[in-house]
């Protein structure tokens, strides 16, 4: 079994129950980081423009999946 170094606390393990972590512990802190927002996935601005041409193409496929969805009477 390969070592790995906890992200949270660098200590070295090889228990695979709470990988990459070594510990529940590193896990919940790890968990705790996302949910207070210290980790943040980027994101990109679009360009207006983009954006409605995004939202005209989500309206036209949301549109057609409803239309597909049978209702029983």
């Amino acid at each position: 079994m390969k070592e790995h170094k906890c992200p949270i606390c660098q200590k070295i393990t090889t228990d695979e129950k709470y990988r990459p972590f070594c510990s529940k512990h590193c896990a919940d802190v790890d968990l705790g980081r996302w949910f207070n927002g210290s980790y943040s996935v980027p994101v990109e601005n679009l360009d207006p423009a983009d954006e409605e041409e995004l939202k005209k193409e989500f309206e036209t496929l949301a549109s057609k999946k409803t239309s597909t969805i049978r209702t029983s009477d």
